[in-house]
């Protein structure tokens, strides 16, 4: 909205010189300038990743994500539908910022009631699948090392980042994870899993993402993120605009009781916690491939050599005899230094985690503004470790929700069943 633009340029600057993908800039001169893409192209004809971070600095409003909201209110007052949502755990980190809780107030419970007082049939954890996650991608990482197959293997669920590297280095794609992102893999599930158990018809079913991320949205609308012609989520609204739902439809937040997810997909460790902050991933992940590897309980779970803020991190963590070297980085332009040493032969890792926005997740693109403030990222960060700190299950091969999921429908980790639904494929994107 250029009528609320007073050309800072702060959307510039962390397009270019901080994410590095260069889309947006300043066209014409003096009062006629204006802030756009390249000769005025749509998003989706650019390089742009939809990470959202444009929006997350913009002062006055001149840019927003693009509000899926009322697709959601269509579904919730359609009878022959019935709508599950998801919710990732960075929202619940921050969603109280919007109702005056200090940052890092942990609200599931909250949460779990508005979205049922908004009409949701069923309200399941995207934690759960974020367990799942870690099973499918601890055993991929396993098979790279122990078969000498490619490495590293980069995690591959920031969708902001998958984008990042299709456009940027298209000749890296045999690197990333194939595993699909957790709130992906949840909704490919409750149209499989989920609707087989209660005897319901996938095409009734329509799955609403709360995401802390921008890029969510666009990564929803991939191509090969569907199964048998139906997309394994239907819409993504981001932790703000669940805020401005709970707000039209008169909910008053605060008073709300606290209430538990449904049980069928909603049953989580201490690991998927972890996954909204950088480090997170590759550290939930690490916990399972010790265990794997070495057949011995792990008893000290906590690898606080991967946690920090700083943009780029190295750590080693020895299993057994393998000492599994570990790059992290969030927030693209360190991704780019990372990416480069691959493509020019001289990265020594076994494992990389990339997160697009700065602190992983809980600064993602659709999160509550922090105006720059790192304070607020660290209390969110802490937030989600206490979290986990405070689970009686802290490994996601614990979960055993997920063991009878296995037991009962996919198979092993890593199966034919498993890989049909839980993996996906990338595709080299033209940078402009």
């Amino acid at each position: 909205d250029m009528d609320k633009c007073i050309m800072c340029r702060r959307c510039v600057t962390m397009c270019n010189d901080i994410q590095t993908v260069g889309v947006l800039g300043a066209l014409k001169r003096g009062f006629d300038s204006v802030v756009a893409t390249a000769f005025h192209l749509d998003l989706n004809q650019t390089s742009c990743t939809y990470c959202g971070q444009c929006v997350s600095v913009c002062p006055t409003g001149a840019l927003a994500e693009t509000n899926d909201s009322p697709k959601v209110w269509r579904a919730l007052n359609n009878p022959n539908k019935h709508v599950i949502v998801q919710v990732a755990p960075a929202v619940r980190a921050a969603i109280g910022e919007e109702f005056g809780y200090e940052p890092g107030e942990i609200l599931t419970g909250k949460v779990v009631s508005g979205l049922r007082r908004l009409g949701f049939h069923q309200v399941f954890d995207t934690n759960f699948a974020a367990d799942l996650t870690i099973i499918e991608e601890a055993t991929e990482l396993v098979d790279r090392i122990q078969n000498k197959k490619t490495l590293p293997m980069l995690t591959s669920c920031c969708p902001a980042w998958v984008q990042f590297i299709e456009h940027q280095f298209p000749e890296l794609l045999d690197v990333p994870s194939s595993c699909k992102s957790p709130h992906e893999m949840l909704g490919v599930l409750a149209k499989t899993y989920y609707a087989q158990v209660n005897n319901l018809d996938p095409k009734d079913i329509v799955m609403v993402s709360i995401m802390p991320c921008t890029a969510k949205k666009a990564e929803a609308a991939r191509g090969e993120l569907n199964k048998d012609g139906l997309s394994d989520v239907d819409h993504v609204i981001t932790t703000r605009e669940l805020a401005r739902m709970f707000k039209e439809a008169s909910i008053d937040f605060t008073k709300l009781p606290n209430d538990e997810f449904d049980n069928l997909l909603g049953e989580s460790t201490g690991a998927a916690a972890i996954f909204g902050t950088t480090g997170g991933v590759i550290e939930a992940a690490t916990r399972t491939a010790y265990e794997m590897i070495t057949g011995k309980e792990l008893k000290e779970v906590d690898f606080k050599q991967l946690r920090g803020i700083e943009g780029i991190r190295e750590a080693k963590v020895n299993i057994g005899d393998l000492e599994l070297n570990i790059g992290i980085a969030h927030g693209l332009g360190n991704a780019r230094k990372l990416l480069q040493d691959i493509r020019d032969g001289k990265s020594h890792f076994h494992a990389i985690e990339i997160m697009a926005c700065p602190g992983g997740c809980i600064g993602g693109g659709g999160q509550p503004y922090h105006h720059g403030h790192t304070d607020i990222l660290l209390k969110r960060q802490q937030a989600l470790y206490d979290l986990d700190a405070s689970m009686p299950r802290r490994k996601s091969h614990e979960n055993e929700m997920l063991i009878k999921l296995y037991d009962d429908f996919l198979g092993k980790p890593g199966g034919h069943l498993a890989h049909d639904l839980l993996h996906t494929t990338y595709s080299a994107k033209e940078r402009i």
